[in-house]
């Protein structure tokens, strides 16, 4: 038997930077060998920078069926059993959305979040039934919270994590185990992406994407349910979340994501 078929196999979505490379550097660091996609051209350097004896990238559009159909024939075309898939991918917008944001932009959002998710786990869970594996859906504290000035974004993320608490329920009779991974604001491009560095939360602190992609690794390998990952601070903000009333909670996120409420902001409150 050869190093590479001893190695297990491992497929991560958005892993071209942020907390999707990170999760992929996990995988790497713990004796696996990685499929990483994206639709960027960086995620060729990211296999560079992961190492290519153990990494394989995939350059697809997964707000597209024929992103997600080219990703999964490239897992079959391995060869390889499926170990563990960190479905990852996803996007965000801000603004108000009756009056400023673009409806191609909101519908990409839809397509990458919520989309391809259901797509890449209908193609790729199945595969695992078998024989057992880890599936982590990255998902988000803003899950928790009605989305104001970020409606679309946080209602995907509620259907993201909707989705991988059923999906656990429904294989909770096989060797396949779910968790989802509920981040706070990290430090990554997506609030550049989002057009939200006006934003409170653009500008204010952020947690290290290795340090959530590394408590989302280990709570993947010991099966939890779901972790809120990150600093204390993002751990408080989740904790406050379950307790707090919708309209409460949608008056923070407004107070946060507003555009230009980081204008002149010092973080004090």
């Amino acid at each position: 038997m050869t190093t590479a078929q001893r190695r297990e196999f491992a497929v991560v979505t958005g892993g071209s930077s942020g907390i999707g490379y990170e999760l992929a550097r996990q995988f790497v660091d713990h004796g696996y060998d990685v499929l990483i996609a994206a639709e960027d051209a960086g995620i060729e350097d990211a296999a560079d920078r992961l190492g290519r004896d153990h990494v394989t990238p995939v350059r697809a559009d997964l707000a597209t069926y024929d992103g997600c159909e080219q990703l999964y024939r490239r897992v079959v075309g391995t060869g390889r059993r499926l170990d563990a898939v960190a479905i990852n991918a996803g996007r965000g917008i801000g603004g108000d959305f009756t009056r400023q944001t673009d409806l191609a932009d909101e519908l990409n959002v839809i397509d990458v979040n919520v989309t391809s998710t259901v797509h890449v786990a209908k193609r790729l869970l199945p595969e695992m039934l078998e024989h057992g594996g880890h599936v982590l859906f990255t998902s988000s504290i803003a899950s928790m919270m009605p989305g104001t000035f970020q409606a679309v974004y946080n209602a995907s993320k509620s259907f993201v994590q909707s989705f991988a608490e059923a999906l656990r329920e429904e294989l909770k009779d096989t060797a396949v185990s779910v968790t989802s991974l509920m981040p706070g604001p990290t430090d990554t491009n997506f609030f550049a992406r989002a057009e939200m560095l006006d934003t409170r939360v653009g500008t204010g602190a952020k947690d290290d994407p290795a340090l959530v992609a590394k408590q989302g690794f280990e709570a993947m390998l010991k099966g939890k349910e779901k972790i809120v990952a990150g600093s204390v601070k993002t751990r408080a903000q989740g904790a406050v979340s379950k307790v707090l009333p919708d309209s409460a909670k949608a008056g923070m996120h407004r107070r946060m994501a507003e555009p230009g409420s980081g204008d002149g902001w010092t973080g004090t409150p």
